[in-house]
C-alpha cells in the first residue's frame, strides 16, 4: 500500500489525522485463565456485592474497597477463536497488577467466565453469576450482539461494562447510563479503512456479504456507504442468516453482480461461506476477497486446498505501537495461543478499569465509569505501566493512561476517540502478514 493513495481515499471518506506504516478462572489473577461456565465460576472472595451508584466518583462511604472484575469472553460459540488471546489479556493485566499492590491497597478479584454466542443463554447465566457475587466490572462480551443482550442487566444494577472487542456502530448512542465502555472502535472507522484499502487496490465494483446482527450490518453499511462515496459500485449488499446450511443463493446472487472483489463480514460460519464461494467461483484465488476482524484467523482456513487464502486482505482494530513484544509476552501466558486479536485491547481494558478505581478512590462501577475520561486523556501526566500510574495516582497527580494500543482517550460516547486499524495479507491459509496500518479519529454519529 502507498502512503499517499490511503491518504487520499481516506479524506474523501471522510476520515482524518491518518497515518500509515508499511510493514513486511480462576477467581484470583495467579491462577489458570481458562474460562469455566457461569455455574462453575468460582467464588470472588468475601467482597461485598455493588451497594447503589455513587453521585461521585470518590465516595467517603465507599462499600466497595475490592475491585471484582468478571469477564464475559468466548470460550464458546462463533467467536471462540478469539477466547484465548482475550482471556489471556485479562490475566496478564491482573497478574502485573497485583504485583505492583493492587487496586486501593488490596488485590484485585477477576472471575472468568464464558459469553456463548447469541444462539444460547450462556451470556445471561454468566451475567447473573457475575453480579451475585459482587462483581462492579464486566470485562466483554467480544461479540456486539451478545453485549446488546445483557448491557441492560448490567448497566440497571450500576455495574460497568467495558468491551475489548466490541465495534457495532449500534453501541455508541445506546442508553447505558454512562455505564457501557469500549477500548475498540465503532466500525463506522474499520468499515472507511476497509472501503479505502479496496479503493486504493483499484476495485471498482465490490459485493458485501454480512451476517445479519449488529456487528455484521453496522459494518456492512459502513463499508458501503464510504466505498459509495469514494466513487465504488456496491454490486450486491446481503445479509445472511449464520445459522444457515447453506449459501448457495446468496453466493450466486454475488456472481450475477460480477463484482472485482468481494467482502465478507462473520465469525466462524465464514469458513462455510468461503467454501462455497470457491465452489462457485468468486472466492479466494478467482478474484479478491476481504475479511475483517470477525473472520481474520491463522486457523479457520488451514484445511482449504493449499495457498487457497494467499493474497486475501483482512482488517482488524491493532495499536499505534508495534504488538509484536505484547504478543510474545502474552505467548508466555498462554502457550497455545495462536491468534492475538483483541488480547491487546483485553489487557488496556483492564488495566484502565483498575487505575480508574485508584482515581476514583472506589471499586463501585459508577465511581469507575465516573473516573475513565480522567484516566486516560484530559491533560494528565502520561504513563504507560501499572506501577508508574499508580504511584503518581498516590502522589496527587492526574494521569493519562496510554495503553498498550496507544492512547486510550475516549469520546463522549465512551468510545475511543481514535483507533488504529491493521491491514492484513494471507501469504499461506494459516499465516498472514500486516502490509499497512492507518490510525484516524473515529468518526462521531
Amino acid at each position: 500500500m502507498k502512503r499517499t493513495m490511503v491518504i487520499k481515499s481516506a479524506a474523501v471518506l471522510g476520515v482524518v489525522s491518518l497515518g500509515l506504516a508499511a510493514c513486511g478462572g480462576s477467581s484470583t489473577s495467579t491462577e489458570s485463565s481458562a474460562a469455566p461456565a457461569a455455574s462453575e465460576a468460582p467464588a470472588a472472595s468475601e467482597a461485598p456485592a455493588s451497594e447503589a451508584p455513587a453521585s461521585e466518583p470518590a465516595a467517603a462511604e465507599c462499600k466497595n474497597p475490592t475491585l471484582i472484575t468478571a469477564t464475559l469472553l468466548p470460550a464458546t460459540g462463533s467467536l471462540a477463536f478469539l477466547g484465548p488471546p482475550e482471556f489471556a489479556g485479562v490475566k496478564m493485566a491482573v497478574d502485573e497488577i497485583n504485583a505492583a499492590g493492587g487496586v486501593l491497597g488490596a488485590p484485585m478479584v477477576n472471575i472468568d467466565g464464558d459469553s456463548g454466542d447469541t444462539s444460547t443463554d450462556i451470556a445471561t447465566q454468566t451475567t447473573d453469576a457475575a453480579l451475585s457475587q459482587g462483581a462492579q466490572v464486566i470485562i466483554g462480551a467480544a461479540s456486539s450482539g451478545v453485549s446488546l443482550t445483557v448491557i441492560d442487566k448490567i448497566t440497571s444494577q450500576g455495574a460497568l461494562m467495558i468491551s475489548p472487542a466490541n465495534t457495532s456502530p449500534a453501541l455508541t448512542t445506546y442508553e447505558d447510563n454512562g455505564l457501557y465502555w469500549r477500548v475498540a472502535p465503532s466500525d463506522a472507522l474499520q468499515g472507511a479503512i476497509l472501503a479505502s484499502t479496496a479503493i486504493d487496490s483499484g476495485i471498482t465494483k465490490a459485493a458485501v456479504i454480512a451476517r445479519q446482527d449488529a456487528y455484521g450490518e453496522g459494518l456492512e453499511k459502513a463499508f458501503a456507504k464510504n466505498f459509495t462515496e469514494a466513487g465504488g459500485t456496491v454490486t450486491s449488499e446481503l445479509l445472511y442468516d449464520p445459522e444457515a446450511a447453506t449459501f448457495d443463493a446468496e453466493v450466486a446472487e454475488i456472481k450475477a453482480g460480477a463484482p472485482e472483489a468481494v467482502v465478507v463480514i462473520g465469525f466462524e460460519e465464514s469458513v462455510k461461506l468461503l467454501q462455497e464461494m470457491i465452489k462457485q467461483g468468486v472466492g479466494p484465488g478467482d478474484q479478491q476477497v476481504y475479511l475483517v476482524d470477525g473472520n481474520i484467523s491463522t486457523e479457520a482456513y488451514k484445511e482449504f486446498p493449499k495457498n487457497t487464502m494467499k493474497g486475501v486482505i483482512a482488517t482488524v482494530p491493532s495499536g499505534e505501537a508495534d504488538l509484536t513484544a505484547f504478543n510474545e509476552a502474552l505467548l508466555a501466558v498462554d502457550p497455545a495461543l495462536t491468534d492475538y486479536t483483541y488480547g491487546a485491547q483485553s489487557y488496556d481494558a483492564t488495566m484502565v478499569v483498575a487505575l480508574a478505581a485508584n482515581v476514583a478512590g472506589c471499586a463501585d462501577g459508577t465511581a469507575i465509569a465516573a473516573a475513565l475520561a480522567d484516566t486516560a486523556g484530559n491533560g494528565g501526566e502520561a504513563c504507560t505501566t501499572y506501577a508508574d500510574c499508580l504511584a503518581l495516582i498516590q502522589a496527587g497527580t492526574d494521569i493519562d493512561f496510554n495503553g498498550v494500543t496507544g492512547p486510550l482517550d475516549f469520546n463522549q460516547y465512551g468510545d475511543p476517540a481514535s483507533a488504529t486499524i491493521s491491514i492484513n495479507q494471507y501469504t499461506s491459509n494459516g499465516a498472514f502478514e500486516e502490509i499497512g496500518k492507518v490510525t484516524a479519529e473515529v468518526p462521531l454519529p
